[in-house]
């Protein structure tokens, strides 16, 4: 939540707004002094310099600069190395009625995230070839508060487009192992599956799976109506097991790289921990959602809970989290997977026919913060996961750190101010979210892009970004 209170402080301590600093060292364009930064996975106290852009030095909190203007953060601030979100659902062009760019970078930027990457269904056209991510970028243009990158998608029929995908600078590309929901992003079987991932295999390109197995799903049918319980048991964690288990089999085979989405499960992770352990070049991400809610608190019929997987009991979670920390769970990231209102069913309540999906894109940090404190955790290693982790899976080096050469995007966090979610208070096109009326710890103040202050009302400033090019390990 970007709230109204002390961000900048001045270098006289006196009238509230930014002053023309003085000093030696590099010149700067802005330097930003903060008692509390995270850097290098640590909390100190630093001065960054900013020029052009970019992160020009990191000192001493009491470092003299040369610099136009200096900001001062408040006492309860920290400053944290912008977020990078690497799973989004944007939905613009075909429904942007559900999320737009414009509402979805807003959001974004409200929650600290300063760049975000797209994923390729839910629109329409999804972004299965060159031509479809054109059409995504041309409705993305002049829209976005932050930066956003694209992911591609792998359906049946398609891997002749995955390298010209590549080429025209997504990311990586992502499949379903089942049904997906929507018609136009139709899942891969296990010769498909293999077929990608030999492709993508030969220019080292990453592939994102959402792993559920359809047979397992289809063997545990879901009969409708407003029992949370029954809609969790129609997506067993043996679903998700043996997803996972074939993913990593096919992507050894291949000598491909592979992503585990949305991990929600105990046995999930088990499969993905025994990949790594045998050298699978697999990854897996989880999103706030598992790590925060708690099946057993969910009321029946409320249908703003529904997402698959779905979420899990405690249990699950502790694991989740203890996949986290222990490196097994490499990042964080949202899943914002918004619809309309009316596509939640909330009247009716019948997890059966609403639609799946959590919109959070602005409440991850805080949601993750608040469990994360209760746990124990500190705030760096919740950066780690939500910042350089996730640059790190999209390849964006220069990003997710506080560090010299690196674009100059910050979050300024008071991690112990405490608020209240109202879901019509958010920038998310719908107002729709199983957070509301919870109680989180930990602000976002204001959001920086390439070294300044996003202004949510102001000309969006954020740029549409191309995969750098990758080397072959």
């Amino acid at each position: 939540m970007l709230t109204g209170g002390r961000v900048e402080g001045v270098v006289d301590g006196g009238s509230g707004d930014v002053v023309p600093a003085v000093g030696g060292g590099p010149r700067a364009d802005v330097v930003l002094r903060a008692a509390r930064a995270v850097v290098d996975g640590a909390t100190r106290a630093v001065s960054v310099a900013v020029r052009e852009g970019r992160i020009v030095a990191v000192e001493a909190f009491e470092h003299p600069w040369a610099a136009a203007r200096e900001v001062v953060l408040a006492e309860d601030e920290v400053l944290l190395p912008g977020l990078v979100d690497t799973h989004v659902h944007v939905n613009e062009p075909g429904r942007t009625e559900w999320e737009g760019f414009a509402s979805a970078t807003r959001a974004a930027a409200a929650g600290g995230i300063t760049t975000i990457l797209d994923m390729p269904l839910n629109s329409v056209p999804a972004t299965l070839d060159p031509a479809a991510l054109a059409v995504k970028r041309a409705a993305a243009a002049g829209q976005c508060t932050v930066d956003v990158g694209f992911w591609g998608g792998a359906v049946p029929g398609n891997a002749d487009q995955l390298a010209p995908l590549h080429a025209a600078g997504v990311f990586g590309v992502k499949c379903f192992l089942l049904d997906s929901g929507v018609a136009e992003f139709p899942p891969l079987d296990a010769a498909g599956l293999a077929v990608a991932l030999a492709e993508l295999a030969r220019f080292d390109g990453l592939l994102l799976a959402h792993a559920e197995d359809a047979e397992e799903i289809d063997a545990h049918a879901h009969p409708g109506g407003r029992s949370f319980a029954d809609f969790v048991a129609s997506r067993p964690p043996s679903a998700e097991a043996r997803a996972v288990r074939a993913l990593a089999e096919a992507a050894a085979r291949a000598g491909a790289r592979a992503h585990v989405v949305h991990l929600s499960s105990a046995a999930g992770l088990a499969e993905v921990a025994a990949a790594k352990a045998a050298g699978t070049r697999l990854s897996a991400e989880t999103c706030p959602h598992y790590l925060t809610l708690d099946a057993g608190a969910v009321p029946d019929g409320d249908t703003s809970f529904k997402c698959c997987p779905p979420i899990r009991d405690r249990a699950e979670q502790d694991a989740l989290w203890a996949g986290l920390l222990d490196g097994t769970i490499d990042c964080v990231v949202s899943d914002h997977s918004p619809c309309t209102v009316e596509l939640k069913r909330l009247e009716e309540g019948d997890f059966g026919i609403a639609w799946g999906g959590i919109a959070s894109v602005q409440l991850g940090l805080p949601a993750v913060w608040t469990a994360a404190r209760s746990r124990g955790v500190g705030l760096e290693t919740v950066v780690g996961w939500m910042a350089s982790a996730t640059a790190d899976l999209a390849g964006l080096r220069d990003r997710g750190r506080i560090a010299v050469g690196n674009v100059a995007d910050f979050a300024v966090f008071a991690p112990e101010e405490e608020w209240v979610v109202d879901a019509r208070s958010l920038h998310h096109r719908n107002a729709v979210t199983p957070y509301e009326g919870r109680r989180f710890t930990g602000a976002v103040r204001s959001t920086w892009l390439r070294g300044n202050r996003i202004d949510l009302e102001g000309e969006p400033r954020g740029e549409l970004l191309h995969a750098p090019a990758r080397e072959r390990p």
